[in-house]
């Protein structure tokens, strides 16, 4: 199986901002938690107030890294399925079929365990965290193995953690919205109307997507629902076409992919990892909801997407590709449990009380490395052909 050479770009912009990702979460910790964490830990929470024709927004730096640039992050998704659905992978059923399948499993099992040790507490909200996968750190991992892994494996790997993105976006939509405005939400939703029938009317200048995008932005923002969902809604507002020179969508992911890889996910990692470590840390793992995140990323992500990879292939339902083993798959669900930046973007809007978010940021982070060694030694091992 050849790569095309668009999905070649994104492996290799994603592995290198994996192991960036890696260097950026190490920094921040150490920061926090030596005679500058004090300072480090102000930076991000000091207020930056921005206005602008008598619009006052006045944020945390923390939040409109969150809120604002990780918008950019999210549209960059929303091209990449954008482009899946339309060229890649996910164009086909029968090739989307095992992809979508082993996301199903890999986001309901870590579901079920977490909510198997929440369920009626107050950190039943935190169900979400351990659905998602961190593309980056997952294909950072898988590059370290270089030509030991299938193509074939690294496109399934890619499909199932834009679909279980795809899913935590929806979760976010759905169940992380405070204070709720009809108006607000309305009006974004007009904005988002007028962008779809500027696509249908084969407008390609960025400029009429983007700046109407930017206000679609700011009247979601205030709608209570997360502002983050406009990257996805903008993404699929942008026209699609197979030829790259005609195609605005390919241009903007192509002029995305450095500048979130290297800069917009790392300094999320940089401003939501300043985690200190107290004195018995690690006893809050033993807490439910850290706990039933641990369970979830480690064991729910492998378990649910080899279990329904397998009652699919054997069921008929799809096709096991010629150069992916069972191992590979297990190898590739146990990555998929590296949760990282969707993860603690969740707990960020899970939770309300500190001590849970950094309770649940070190769980995350403990999974993380858990399934990266897993998957490692899974994928290092296994077979290079059936």
């Amino acid at each position: 199986m050849n790569l095309s050479q668009i999905f070649s770009e994104f492996f290799k912009s994603e592995k290198t901002g994996g192991l960036i990702l890696i260097a950026c979460t190490i920094l921040s910790l150490l920061i926090a938690n030596s005679s500058f964490g004090e300072y480090y830990l102000h930076f991000w929470h000091r207020y930056l107030d921005l206005s602008f024709m008598h619009i006052h927004l006045n944020y945390s730096v923390e939040y409109w890294i969150n809120d604002g640039l990780m918008v950019i992050f999210f549209l960059l998704m929303g091209l990449e399925i954008e482009r899946e659905l339309y060229d890649g992978e996910l164009a086909e059923l029968r090739n989307a079929l095992l992809p979508i399948c082993a996301a199903l499993g890999g986001m309901i099992m870590p579901a079920l365990f977490h909510l198997s040790l929440n369920i009626g507490t107050s950190s039943q909200a935190g169900i979400g965290i351990p659905m998602a996968t961190d593309i980056a750190f997952a294909l950072g991992v898988l590059s370290l193995l270089g030509n030991k892994i299938p193509p074939s494996l690294k496109v399934f790997l890619v499909a199932v953690a834009i679909i279980d993105d795809l899913g935590a976006v929806i979760l976010i939509a759905l169940f992380y919205t405070q204070d709720f405005s009809f108006f607000y939400f309305g009006v974004a939703i007009m904005i988002f109307v007028v962008l779809m029938i500027l696509n249908r009317s084969k407008i390609h200048n960025l400029v009429f997507y983007i700046l109407p995008g930017i206000v679609m932005w700011y009247f979601m923002l205030k709608s209570g629902v997360h502002a983050t969902t406009v990257g996805i809604l903008l993404a699929f507002a942008i026209p699609f076409d197979r030829d790259k020179k005609l195609c605005p969508s390919y241009r903007l992911q192509h002029l995305l992919h450095k500048p979130v890889s290297y800069l917009i996910l790392p300094v999320f990692a940089l401003a939501n990892t300043d985690i200190v470590l107290v004195p018995g840390w690690y006893l809050a793992l033993r807490e439910t909801n850290a706990a039933g995140i641990l369970a979830g990323l480690v064991l729910g992500k492998p378990l649910g997407v080899i279990m329904s990879s397998f009652i699919a292939i054997k069921t008929g339902l799809c096709r096991r590709p010629d150069d992916i083993t069972f191992r590979h798959l297990a190898g590739a669900g146990a990555l998929a449990g590296i949760g990282f930046t969707m993860s603690i973007f969740i707990a960020n809007l899970a939770f309300a009380d500190p001590e849970l978010v950094r309770n649940s940021k070190i769980a995350i982070l403990a999974a993380s490395a858990i399934a990266g060694v897993a998957g490692f030694s899974l994928l290092s091992t296994a077979p290079k052909s059936t």
